[in-house]
């Protein structure tokens, strides 16, 4: 019997899933489920997968009310209904499409149950709250009002940013692409571009990037030739910004297969920068650095409005394991600075232990972050730390979670 159109997406998102909530993998990493479907039915799996994701809690909750014994989170039927309701509540999909194409994923299974749930569903009228409801072990660990304030920004996937190569063309490039001056060098454009095919990206013109990642790097200011070690570099947006803003960068990471990422992107853009693949705690430099910059490895979670995963994925354990890596790093970098260099230290995480946990030990002189050095009205705290989180700047679109400090030797 023939597959029904559309059904290979669905077996796909559901293997995404799989792979996220019983395996603990990334989404990105799960992606390669959808490998060999043409472009787009690669693009509705990835979008069926996240928006589960996203959504997992309050799914759950129309599942449970429609059922008489609650499912086990891990049952397959409890799975595919996710699929289902954010299909027919945040997708569009016609009712009867959903059906035809998801309950073939349960072939010798309980079909009759997960069609009777779904129906139930429809036939009341449900719908999906305005902000995701988020897992109760995020709340516990972000509190009750930030966690709140965070989930107002996670309702949509996130628009699409663009660092500029020369901040003074942004007007040229917000004309050319039909996006949005967000900050000067950054604009915005809305989702669903292909991003290969837009004005400029040959050239070498911009990097995708989101606003809050391109601030760290404009801490350290205009390179004027100076030497600054962009440190756990890969993918690489910082280090073009360095680049760009006239610094002699050094990039290192210990990922040769991300750093080839960057090698295309510099080579793309016609800047320049050295790079050494190989674990920083394993490295030594022959000279001091102007400048460090550390946008050192974490939990992620400040990226939860583009990879909803990480709401399901990380817990304490892996919160603990990261601020060990960053605390040693930290003191490790701060070895490598001349005299009166300057080291930024940031984080795309929302948890304190990775943030402000790690600013507080540091074993430098504070040079506290300044108002007028940051974008679109974003302040600094009493510290002088920055701190963004999805729910700001909601006028614009939001960005993504990063705590921000600087020191200076």
């Amino acid at each position: 019997m023939a597959e029904p159109a559309g059904f290979p997406a669905r077996r796909a998102a559901l293997r995404m899933l799989d792979a996220v909530l019983r395996r603990g993998e990334t989404l990105d990493g799960a992606a390669g489920a959808g490998k060999g479907l043409p472009g787009p039915d690669a693009a509705l799996a990835r979008a069926i997968a996240g928006e589960a994701l996203r959504w997992l809690v309050d799914c759950d909750a129309l599942i449970d009310s429609a059922t008489r014994q609650i499912l086990p989170d891990d049952a397959k039927v409890r799975t595919v209904l996710r699929m289902m309701l954010v299909q027919a509540l945040r997708l569009e999909t016609a009712p009867h499409a959903v059906i035809a194409t998801g309950l073939p994923l349960l072939a010798g299974g309980p079909r009759r149950l997960a069609h009777g749930v779904f129906s139930t569903l429809m036939k009341r009228g449900v719908s999906l709250p305005d902000f995701p409801t988020l897992p109760e072990t995020v709340v516990a660990r972000w509190g009750v009002e930030r966690a709140a304030k965070i989930a107002s920004g996670l309702a949509e996937p996130p628009p699409l940013d663009l660092t500029l190569r020369d901040p003074a063309e942004t007007d040229l490039w917000a004309d050319r692409l039909e996006a949005t001056i967000i900050a000067p060098g950054i604009l915005r454009l809305s989702r669903g571009r292909a991003v290969e095919g837009l004005p400029g990206y040959t050239d070498g013109a911009w990097w995708i990037q989101d606003l809050a990642a391109s601030i760290p790097a404009t801490l350290l200011g205009r390179g004027e030739g100076r030497r600054v070690l962009d440190l756990c570099a890969a993918p690489g947006g910082k280090t073009l910004q360095l680049a760009a803003a006239g610094w002699q960068v050094t990039a290192l990471d210990i990922s040769a297969r991300r750093l080839e990422r960057l090698k295309r992107n510099l080579a793309r853009t016609g800047l320049t920068a050295e790079i050494i693949q190989i674990d920083a705690f394993q490295w030594h430099p022959e000279a001091q650095f102007d400048a460090v910059l550390l946008d050192a490895p974490c939990t992620a979670t400040g990226t939860c409005r583009r990879h909803p995963d990480v709401l399901h994925r990380i817990t304490d354990n892996h919160v603990a394991e990261m601020a060990g890596m960053q605390q040693s790093l930290l003191d490790r970098a701060s070895g490598w600075l001349g005299p009166d260099g300057r080291l930024v230290y940031a984080v795309c995480s929302l948890e304190e232990a990775e943030g402000a946990g790690q600013a507080e030990q540091a074993m430098l002189t504070p040079h506290p972050i300044t108002a007028d050095e940051l974008p679109c009205g974003l302040q600094p705290d009493a510290n002088g730390w920055l701190r963004t989180d999805p729910g700001m700047l909601p006028e614009i679109g939001g960005l993504d979670g990063f705590f921000v400090a600087r020191f200076r030797a």
